[in-house]
């Protein structure tokens, strides 16, 4: 889980962490860190925020589908634009989720790119 807001981070991966099958291994503060977690652990998922300071999350995915193929990247995102969802998943991102609609689209995007699917969250136009 890579997000710059702690709190928020804390929450999502407290989620995570009760839904059965699921296992949270790192957190991640910014897209640099996120980067290094990824390269070292090569998880099957990563969440990752669209903005952070340091490194956003477009050009950490560009940089973690370099050191980490087969990890599947799922952005969440206050944005709920489809302009920023079109950016995102061009990383080669498999899931696009909006952070207001995270209660009920999370599991469904991490249990769609488990099985190789992609997802993401109605946007406004």
């Amino acid at each position: 889980m890579v997000d710059d807001h702690a709190v928020f981070r804390e929450q999502v991966c407290a989620f995570l962490k009760t839904q059965a099958g699921l296992e949270v291994i790192c957190e991640a503060g910014d897209g640099l860190e996120g980067i290094r977690h990824a390269e070292e652990l090569q998880p099957d998922v990563i969440i990752l925020d669209v903005s952070m300071p340091t490194l956003g999350g477009i050009e950490a995915a560009v940089r973690i589908r370099k050191v980490a193929p087969k990890s599947r990247i799922i952005f969440m995102s206050q944005h709920n634009s489809e302009a920023v969802a079109k950016a995102a998943l061009a990383t080669g991102a498999h899931a696009f989720v909006t952070k207001v609609s995270a209660a009920t689209d999370l599991i469904p995007a991490v249990q769609a790119v488990l099985e190789g699917k992609n997802f993401v969250s109605q946007v406004q136009p």
